[in-house]
């Protein structure tokens, strides 16, 4: 059982008789977790979350990881993320899995799906070039999640008309991530013009005293722009995926909904 659909499916199948109890049992319990030794692979985290377990590749071997995506197709899991994977790894897994490899990001997509969907608008804002490899972890994170993705790359406060000429983008989306170093004043500017949520990556990117990212991340923690939130430094991942919840969140449906869905 990959995701609510198929449990959805496993119980109407029960109630209409054409499976008994015991073999839905036994698919549910087949279901929650498998034990590779060295790591535990969570087959329920589409069903508690909406998407599949995403693999954190920085730490792994090239075996591991693989061994992971592996279980994981097994299962008929795809569009499997992997974060942080370097050139090495994504090669070594490629060999026994078609992967989609992003350098730049540090990011794969194994075994991508071509029925992806591209739902909402989420816009993807960089304060420089140098912010490109988090703001790509971040724009192909939520496009493997099934959102539609603009990205305004290189519109820093250095040359604010430049943001200021994609604003119809920017009023359109129902979510910006906007990705910033140095001093981080991107997300405080996006956030006084738009009225959705602003999600603000602090990036590693600047001089000595941006501190690595922190100069940008206090900056963004003490912005006075409304309906802005803040991830790590270089959290291009959970930018995306937050940004993913924040776009879909009128798309799912209620308990309510569900019950609606169920009855002849």
């Amino acid at each position: 059982m990959d995701n609510k659909r198929d449990i959805l499916s496993l119980l109407r199948s029960v109630a209409a008789g054409e499976a008994t109890p015991e073999d839905a049992l036994l698919e549910l319990k087949l279901s929650p977790f498998e034990d590779l030794g060295y790591a535990k692979v969570d087959y329920h985290r589409s069903v508690r979350q909406g998407n599949a377990e995403v693999i954190y590749g920085a730490g792994k071997t090239p075996e591991q990881i693989s061994g992971i995506v592996a279980a994981m197709h097994n299962r008929g899991c795809g569009n499997i993320l992997i974060t942080r994977i370097g050139l090495e790894a994504a090669e070594f897994v490629s060999r026994t899995a078609e992967l989609d490899y992003h350098a730049d990001a540090r990011l794969a997509v194994a075994w991508p799906r071509t029925d992806t969907p591209s739902l909402g608008h989420i816009v993807v804002a960089t304060g420089g070039t140098s912010d490109l490899p988090v703001a790509e972890e971040a724009a192909l994170t939520a496009e493997a999640m099934g959102n539609r993705v603009t990205r305004l790359y290189d519109v820093g406060v250095a040359g604010l008309h430049r943001l200021l000429s994609k604003l119809d983008v920017l009023m359109s989306a129902r979510c910006v991530v906007a990705v910033a170093g140095m001093e981080g004043a991107l997300a405080s500017v996006v956030g006084g013009l738009v009225n959705c949520p602003v999600i603000a990556v602090p990036t590693s990117v600047g001089y000595g005293a941006s501190f690595h990212g922190l100069s940008a991340l206090l900056s963004m923690l003490n912005s006075c722009a409304s309906g802005s939130a803040v991830v790590n430094i270089d959290n291009g991942f959970g930018a995306g995926y937050l940004a993913s919840m924040i776009n879909q969140m009128e798309g799912l449906p209620s308990q309510e909904q569900h019950k609606e869905a169920s009855q002849p």
